[in-house]
């Protein structure tokens, strides 16, 4: 316990009720020790071997660190396991409450093995670093804009003065006017920039005060108050580094110009002029260059990439499909960034293919659309909208799954078959060519070299299959070829899709497997068989954040079912990677 700036001995206290003053903090107990209670303490068996620290550099943590503690606040039991799926310590009650069914757990004491010494630390402090940095930029870049537009003010005035000169003391009156309102168009220019900043200069701040505490987290903080903290630090400056991206993909860094267009009436007939002229704010692209932040973070503080003998993905849940929309043929199986899936189903009775949403626990929720024209592949873009290529009609549609409709239509030069998107970009892949659609100005770059039945995206690169030649390919996103990759294990491959690692899951539907090959697409593995249920695999696809993937498969009809379309429905598995 701590008074007046002063700390207690817990021990004492909680004895006697004497407020002895204590010396030591126990790391491991979590209690604050006198000079004679530290003696016993040191003495003690089950606490000799404790980390403890002066109560003058337990005051050096940052309030972050003090809050956080090694036992579990539901059970007040000391953490000793991490649950790789959940991303969280556990004690052992912990276990049988909410982790029974969760099969990675690890000891603790791994995990934090060496964490501050570890490769995250690092990029961590790098992160905060350019994240300063970049506020600083902004902050210079728009002073500078805010001096430019000022100097074109006065040379706005000078041109509207000079042209005054010429003529009658009747302009008087509208020289004023127009001199108000490029006043007016300024002052809005310079405020909105002003309010910009002081929002910048707030950010700044707290990334220098928490640039400022990371320093004594590494110094004074324990291996798990600095694994909790570096998550927070992760937050501040990944949220930082977004709030940065926002700012870049508005308008805020456009270069509004201030113009003046001299009415020409003024050069012939004065009696005729109704106004001085115009003051315009031309836009022109930013000339601002700020460094770009890591978008795709370590979810674990101490990152170990899996080697590729490792893989072993485990079965959490078929979907559950209705029964009047079950199908013979799954055209496509998605998972959205909120953990529910999409899947895209032909209806053999109604001659017509159906977008449908089913929950994060598998159960079906609701048809999204219809499709008369035949679908061929499918992906997410942002904002709750769902591309889907509609193959021989040369087309691409966005669809709005909140809204249950189509947005928008995007017509090529060529078949669309596979289709990929980060958000910024759609590229749509056919057996001859490729095309980049730019989201936001909708323009098109036709990519000659790369031909792809399906294709995925990922860190700027592009990668395909082509069923009839056996192969994965990799590009660049100028379609400059980098690697091709081709193994006995990969027959008929269709759709591929990558994880956050840059592996490559392919689904080989001639051989029914998936295999995985190495970022460096040198090496893969078989990582699911027929022996595992998987027949004639064609749709696949990971959420990159929870390792979640979901894999389209044939499943045997049952005996009792009245259906004559064939042995087989398709369906969609969906495991933890």
């Amino acid at each position: 316990m701590a008074s007046s700036g002063r700390d207690f001995c817990t021990l004492c206290y909680d004895d006697d009720g004497t407020s002895t003053e204590a010396v030591t903090w126990c790391i491991e107990c979590e209690v604050f020790l006198c000079t004679d209670c530290e003696k016993h303490h040191k003495k003690s068996r089950t606490s000799k071997d404790h980390k403890t620290m002066s109560t003058i550099d337990y005051h050096m943590l940052p309030k972050l660190m003090l809050e956080i503690s090694s036992q579990c606040r539901d059970h007040k039991k000391k953490f000793e396991l991490y649950c790789s799926f959940h991303d969280c310590p556990c004690c052992v009650t912990c276990i049988t409450d909410q982790h029974k069914k969760c099969q990675e757990m690890k000891p603790l004491s791994d995990i934090l093995m060496q964490v501050k010494s570890s490769a995250s630390v690092q990029l961590f402090e790098k992160d905060l670093k350019n994240v300063k940095e970049n506020f600083e930029e902004i902050i210079k870049y728009l002073n500078s804009r805010i001096n430019t537009s000022n100097s074109q003010k006065t040379i706005a005035a000078e041109q509207i003065r000079s042209m005054r000169k010429s003529i009658d003391d009747f302009l008087n009156k509208l020289e004023q006017e127009i001199l108000d309102d490029l006043e007016s168009k300024q002052t809005q220019l310079k405020s909105k920039m002003d309010t910009l900043i002081q929002h910048l200069k707030t950010q700044e701040n707290q990334i220098s005060q928490l640039q400022s505490e990371f320093s004594k987290m590494i110094q004074y903080a324990t291996e798990l108050q600095m694994y909790v903290g570096l998550r927070e630090v992760e937050k501040t400056t990944s949220k930082a580094a977004k709030y940065i991206d926002e700012l870049k993909n508005g308008d805020n860094f456009e270069e509004k110009n201030l113009e003046v267009t001299i009415s020409s009436a003024l050069q012939s007939i004065l009696e005729e002029v109704k106004s001085f002229g115009d003051i315009d704010i031309k836009t022109s692209q930013s000339t601002l260059c700020i460094q770009v932040g890591r978008k795709d973070q370590a979810q674990n503080l101490v990152p170990t990439i899996p080697r590729i003998e490792e893989f072993k993905p485990s079965l959490l849940r078929t979907l559950t499909i209705p029964e009047d929309m079950k199908s013979t043929s799954v055209l496509v199986s998605r998972i959205l960034p909120n953990g529910k899936y999409l899947i895209l189903n032909h209806y053999d009775k109604y001659k017509s293919h159906a977008l449908l949403l089913f929950g994060n626990d598998g159960i079906f929720e609701r048809k999204v659309l219809t499709f008369t024209e035949n679908p061929y592949s499918a992906c997410y873009v942002r904002n709750n909208t769902v591309a889907v290529t509609l193959h021989l009609t040369n087309k691409t549609v966005l669809v709005d799954v909140e809204k249950n409709k189509i947005i928008q239509k995007i017509k090529l030069s060529h078949y669309c078959n596979g289709v990929a998107s980060d958000g910024q970009i759609l590229v749509i892949s056919s057996k001859e060519k490729s095309t980049i659609v730019n989201l936001n100005d909708m323009s098109h770059t036709i990519l000659g070299g790369v031909a792809a039945n399906c294709i995925s995206l990922f860190k700027g690169n592009i990668y395909g299959t082509i069923f009839s030649a056996n192969k994965v390919y990799c590009y660049k996103e100028t379609g400059e070829p980098l690697w091709t990759f081709q193994h006995n294990d990969i027959y008929g491959p269709e759709e591929l899709t990558l994880d956050k690692n840059g592996f490559v899951y392919i689904a080989s539907h001639e051989n029914n497997n998936i295999v995985v090959v190495s970022p460096d697409g040198k090496t893969c593995k078989t990582i699911l068989s027929e022996a595992d249920g998987i027949i004639n695999p064609v749709h696949i696809d990971i959420h990159r954040e929870t390792g979640m993937m979901i894999v389209s498969s044939k499943i045997k009809k049952t005996r009792v079912e009245n259906d004559d379309s064939g042995d087989y429905y398709e369906t969609a598995f969906v495991y933890k990677i």
